[in-house]
């Protein structure tokens, strides 16, 4: 009997050391975790964001939108992702951040500039569309990837919970790092980074094939299934870009620009989904004119969207394209119209 009281007394004692240990470590975590913060959830005015120390653009965005260092800002996929924020600032006479997401979906890109309406009185807007901003069900299409919605709430001690997991362990860990100069950030303070190949490994056979071989990355712009039988079903995005362009302040710069994928991602004319996009454009031409908005048209036939020498693969076009995109923002700012060499229209409302 006394060794079974002694084992009992041994297993509680156990028991007890295990449970302080396991919640000594967790307080811990969190406390070192909250120490070196590495999704910004103090940052603000007064209170610079630290290193951003992962590529995944929607948990780390929402720090660059609080720090109030930025005035403008870029919206999109993928396909804006290399239009640089200090040709953009040259351009503008403004603070730009880069915050397309690779594979963003509309909702996400919507949150991210809800967001940065919420916190900042926006100079200059520019939303990057693809084709999925026209689908019938932008609005339900989720891609299977993490989308922190807590970290676009306002901040509360809940958010130092929601924060935990061992993946935050490993970018405070890579904040950390950082400070002892032992790992350099994976992208600049304003969101920008070159996410192609270098420009000097360019393969023009190589590009060509991506180009034009059957598994174009058309997932997150259309994906597999969708129903687009009726050209003039519902386009529910629309309607977000309206309520954002409707929120940003009356002296904002504001360009909504269809992005310039190769024409081997263009629908073929007479085709249910060319007419879809081009009753798209045209909605998005009248939310423009409403709002006081440029809305400019890369994503059509052009010198540049039919030279394969100007892309990576069907959708992703090279630096010297983005530093022509840039440019032609620039002229549609100031009313030149239409390109006279064809790379881009100016779409009005009809």
């Amino acid at each position: 009997m006394f060794g079974f009281v002694g084992g009992e007394r041994a297993w509680r004692g156990f028991a007890t050391s295990f449970v302080a240990t396991v919640v000594l470590l967790g307080v811990a975590a969190l406390g070192f975790v909250a120490w070196l913060d590495p999704y910004g959830l103090r940052v603000g005015p007064g209170h610079a964001p630290g290193p951003i120390m992962d590529k995944s653009q929607r948990f780390f965005y929402p720090q660059i939108v609080r720090s109030g260092l930025y005035d403008a800002a870029v919206f999109g996929t993928s396909t804006s992702r290399l239009l640089d924020p200090r040709d953009l600032d040259a351009a503008f006479g403004a603070r730009f951040a880069n915050l397309a997401i690779n594979r963003g979906a509309p909702h996400e890109e919507a949150e991210l500039a809800r967001l940065f309406l919420r916190h900042v009185k926006a100079k200059a807007l520019i939303f990057g569309l693809d084709s999925n901003w026209c689908e019938p069900d932008a609005d339900q299409y989720r891609h299977g990837m993490p989308f922190p919605a807590w970290l676009y709430e306002t901040v509360s001690y809940k958010s130092y919970f929601r924060q935990m997991s061992w993946r935050t362990l490993t970018m405070a860990q890579g904040v950390m790092l950082n400070r002892f100069g032992l790992a350099k950030p994976k992208m600049a303070a304003n969101g920008f980074t070159v996410f192609t190949p270098p420009e000097q490994s360019y393969d023009a056979k190589r590009a060509s094939a991506h180009i034009h071989n059957d598994d174009n990355p058309l997932d997150h712009i259309m994906p597999a299934g969708i129903d687009i039988s009726d050209p003039k079903g519902p386009m529910p995005a629309l309607a977000w870009l309206d309520e954002m362009l409707s929120d940003a302040p009356p002296s904002a710069l504001k360009i909504v620009a269809f992005m310039p994928a190769h024409v081997a991602l263009q629908p073929r004319d007479g085709t249910p989904r060319a007419e879809r996009e081009r009753l798209c454009k045209e909605r998005v031409a009248r939310i423009g004119a409403k709002r006081g908005a440029i809305v400019v048209d890369f994503r059509i036939p052009s010198p540049v969207t039919t030279d394969d020498a100007n892309y990576w693969d069907a959708l992703h076009y090279r630096l010297p394209v983005a530093h022509r995109i840039v440019d032609a923002l620039k002229a549609v700012q100031t009313g030149s119209g239409d390109d006279p060499g064809g790379f881009y229209k100016v779409l009005t409302a009809r």
